[in-house]
């Protein structure tokens, strides 16, 4: 069973992650493969390059302010790299998932998993919320930046009414220890759902 975790930027859905890992769930981290994929894939290195130059890289190492600058503000740009990256992602997890298709369930967490489709693939889907002001407040910290550079990466992403509409669980992460304990629930339901299958 495969069930997908998302959630707003600054919304916590790593550490919600972690929960479930530590629960022995295996989770499949979308970002993190992502970046991997984008300094070790030849493929996406060439088309990355055809498409924004020869600066996209840098002694074979990813140039990510370079690209970071391309497409702040600019979501044409960001569904260029999208297109790019996203069905190779879509192909790395499927191998992932399939030397682990005899767990009871496994994790796949992705930021934009509704804005780029991938929900669909999914049997549960898990979205994690927290509040506006918390979300600014952990992502300042976290990425040195400034409100409205959040707010022009919130603005790419679906509102949380949206994500919690099509949703099977809705974590609200604004206490870590009430958190955990709705992910401990959710696991438990979880687990006698994929029972019955």
């Amino acid at each position: 069973m495969i069930v997908g975790l998302t959630g707003g930027i600054g919304s916590g859905k790593t550490t919600i992650a972690k929960m479930f890992h530590e629960l022995g769930v295996s989770i499949y981290i979308a970002d993190v493969e992502a970046k991997k994929l984008m300094n070790t894939s030849k493929i996406i290195q060439k088309e990355l390059i055809e498409t924004f130059g020869d600066e996209t890289y840098v002694d074979g190492e990813l140039n990510r302010s370079y690209l970071s600058n391309i497409v702040f503000n600019n979501p044409e740009e960001l569904q260029k790299i999208n297109a790019i990256v996203h069905p190779r992602v879509g192909e790395h997890f499927k191998s992932w998932y399939h030397e682990r298709r005899n767990e009871a369930y496994i994790i796949k967490e992705v930021a934009i998993l509704f804005e780029n489709g991938s929900y669909t693939q999914c049997d549960k889907i898990i979205t994690v919320v927290a509040p506006i002001e918390a979300r600014f407040r952990r992502l300042i910290q976290r990425d040195q930046t400034t409100r409205e550079a959040i707010q022009s990466r919130m603005n790419n992403q679906w509102s949380d009414a949206k994500k919690t509409a099509l949703s099977d669980y809705i974590i609200h992460n604004d206490n870590l220890a009430k958190a955990k304990e709705q992910v401990k629930k959710i696991h438990q339901e979880i687990l006698l759902n994929s029972e019955k299958i």
